[in-house]
């Protein structure tokens, strides 16, 4: 019966907000809150809640900061050359700009922070694609594609908990897994090519001096050469308004700190060093990042007060994304529904495929990784499936390689606080999101699966 309604209760969830009958806030509390009455626990569910509060507050607190943090650096123009060689490294070509959303992703992901990836990729793409109108969800599906490829880093948290969840070495799960995951990222490169030259159909082509001088209301198309109205964003899926120019590359606005350029850029790498080495918790850092910026680059009171609440709108959304999505995880683990699901799924696996569990473990990550979290998936199914491997010959280290290939559909999954910074900032409703995005992911996961068993890893 749980397992019933713990599938029942996520796509309710996906199927509502998907057709925006819902908001995703109000989906998150609602739906589990209902359900969790269904199962038969609703006297339980203060506890549910609280209980997810409680593991969801230190990421609610690094996204507010982090927020607060990269929005300060866009203000003072930390990332305007950013935007300016990407702009003309793109030349207003669709296929380009959604290739360099791609290539900048990946590149930002280093830092095996997928909120930090998609507020730096967001903030630099976002006054383009605006100024292009192009799709919104284009540059979202691109961008946490390229991500969850790039979150299997040993410092990105899947690799790491595979390796402690079996007691393995996590070199020896991730240096074999590099040539499949490499194919994964050319498969996104690729992805991003098609749907760019799917955009360059939608709208043509300008040249870089179209693209900067003022928005009118008609711009030339090149591919007829005669003018007509630009089509909207398209795509975007939200009522998004419009943009006059890149404002991202204003250079009158009133917040630029120019004299204080390479201090920010300094405390940047600094800040992104003390996350890899983890030398402090990454909420603490952001905190103190942020609050050093401030003071910095504004040190007049009111001017600090204007700077934060320009950002409140993220900030707020963000958050209440993330403990919202805390009544949601809260529910499906106090009830069980996680557990039963699992060994439902676990135990549905033919006897016959034992000796393949390393393909099963691939293919169940998929679902498993979108339905649940990483520590759900690594800690709680994993060392059974691993279990049942060992049963058959196959070893731990190849069922822990397997279990990586879901993480390029994972950074989509709405469990993933990360996901709301990406759809919040980009102003794209979530269930266009998703709705986008999924069968592009599956299918980069489906490419990583297959390199890996193309090329023994697996």
């Amino acid at each position: 019966m749980l397992t019933v309604l713990g599938f029942t209760m996520i796509a309710t969830f996906l199927v509502l907000i998907m057709l925006k009958k819902l908001s995703p806030i109000a989906a998150l509390v609602l739906i589990p809150a209902l359900f969790c009455v269904f199962v038969g626990k609703g006297a339980h569910l203060g506890d549910y809640v609280v209980d997810g509060v409680g593991k969801l507050a230190p990421t609610a607190a690094m996204l507010m900061f982090a927020i607060i943090y990269f929005g300060v650096m866009i203000d003072v123009g930390l990332f305007d050359p950013i935007v300016r060689g990407i702009l003309r490294f793109c030349k207003a070509d669709p296929v380009r700009v959604v290739v360099g959303t791609a290539v900048l992703a990946a590149i930002v992901s280093l830092d095996g922070d997928g909120s930090t990836t998609f507020m730096i990729t967001v903030s630099a793409m976002y006054p383009l694609y605006k100024r292009l109108k192009m799709s919104l969800v284009v540059m979202t599906g691109v961008a946490a594609t390229a991500n969850g490829v790039m979150n299997t880093l040993p410092w990105g948290g899947p690799t790491a908990r595979a390796a402690t969840a079996l007691k393995l070495d996590a070199s020896d799960i991730f240096v074999p897994m590099i040539p499949a995951l490499a194919v994964g990222l050319v498969a996104v490169f690729v992805l991003a090519y098609v749907l760019g030259r799917r955009e360059r159909k939608r709208l043509g082509y300008l040249t870089l001096d179209e693209v900067l001088e003022p928005e009118s209301e008609t711009v030339l198309v090149a591919a007829g050469g005669s003018e007509s109205p630009r089509p909207g964003a398209g795509g975007g899926g939200a009522d998004l308004p419009e943009t006059p120019g890149l404002q991202g590359l204003d250079p009158e606005r009133a917040t630029l700190r120019p004299r204080l350029y390479w201090f920010n850029a300094a405390l940047t790498v600094v800040l992104l060093t003390a996350m890899i080495m983890e030398w402090l918790p990454i909420p603490v850092l952001f905190l103190l990042g942020a609050a050093l910026a401030l003071t910095v680059n504004f040190p007049h009171m009111p001017d600090q007060k204007a700077r934060i609440a320009a950002h409140s709108d993220n900030v707020v959304n963000v958050a209440g994304m993330v403990f919202a999505a805390a009544v949601f995880t809260g529910v499906l683990n106090g009830t069980g529904m996680v557990k039963h699901m699992a060994d439902w799924l676990v135990g549905a696996v033919p006897e016959g495929m034992g000796p393949h569990m390393a393909l099963v473990t691939g293919v169940l990550s998929l679902p498993l990784t979108y339905f649940m979290s990483n520590d759900g998936f690594y800690f709680g199914v994993l060392p059974v499936l691993a279990e049942a491997g060992a049963a058959h010959g196959v070893s731990s280290v190849e069922i822990a390689r397997a279990s990586l290939v879901g993480q390029a559909l994972h950074m989509s999954s709405p469990l993933v606080p990360a996901v709301y910074v990406l759809v919040g900032m980009a102003k794209v409703e979530f269930g266009d999101h998703t709705r986008f995005t999924v069968k592009w992911a599956a299918l980069t996961s489906l490419v990583v699966l297959g390199a890996g068993i193309l090329f023994g890893i697996i």
